[in-house]
């Protein structure tokens, strides 16, 4: 018997908010003591009718400013990632993550009727993945029966041997190297 369960953890339940933002005609050494004050790694920026039109991180700074020796009164404009990359509220998750994947960014905009309302970066997701796993975990407990090896292979430890592995499975809701499988089926025997 298999119950119809899936994790769908939404991209509003780990993004940031409110969103840190700065007008487009801002000087680059205005925005990085931005950051350093938020403690944050992008500033989203916004034209004159307060829109988002595109954001600046830590390696715009890095890559299009310092490492070109340009001035540090250039204005944001001149340096900034755009458009802004967005997503909806009710993004899953795995959808943002596969998104962030496919246009090699690390972080997304986050809109709710059509509001800039949040950013989900690669460390937000980061954060949420001990939650993702234990849902995924507690979803395969309840699917699984005794003994029963299920899903695809994962990457991780053991949860027997603490070992790295790059072939983990779920065995009776714990996540098995291949050698500790092999040890549980001969005990079976």
């Amino acid at each position: 018997m298999s119950l119809e369960i899936t994790p769908k953890l939404l991209v509003r339940e780990a993004m940031s908010s409110p969103v840190v933002t700065t007008h487009e005609n801002s000087e680059i050494s205005q925005v990085a003591k931005i950051m350093r004050d938020q403690k944050i790694g992008a500033v989203v920026i916004n034209n004159n009718e307060g829109h988002p039109v595109g954001i600046v991180t830590e390696r715009d700074i890095v890559i299009r400013v310092v490492a070109l020796n340009k001035p540090d009164n250039i204005t944001v404009k001149e340096v900034m990632s755009s458009p802004l990359r967005v997503v909806k509220a009710d993004t899953t998750i795995i959808d943002a993550m596969k998104l962030m994947d496919q246009m090699n960014i690390r972080r997304l905009g986050v809109t709710y009727k059509n509001n800039l309302v949040g950013i989900i970066s690669d460390k937000d997701l980061i954060r949420v993945m001990p939650t993702i796993v234990e849902i995924i975990r507690e979803i395969t407990k309840i699917n699984s029966g005794v003994n029963n090896i299920t899903g695809p292979s994962t990457i991780g430890y053991c949860e027997h041997c603490e070992a790295y592995s790059n072939n983990l499975r779920m065995v009776d809701g714990e996540f098995l190297c291949e050698e500790c499988r092999l040890e549980e089926k001969i005990e079976e025997l």
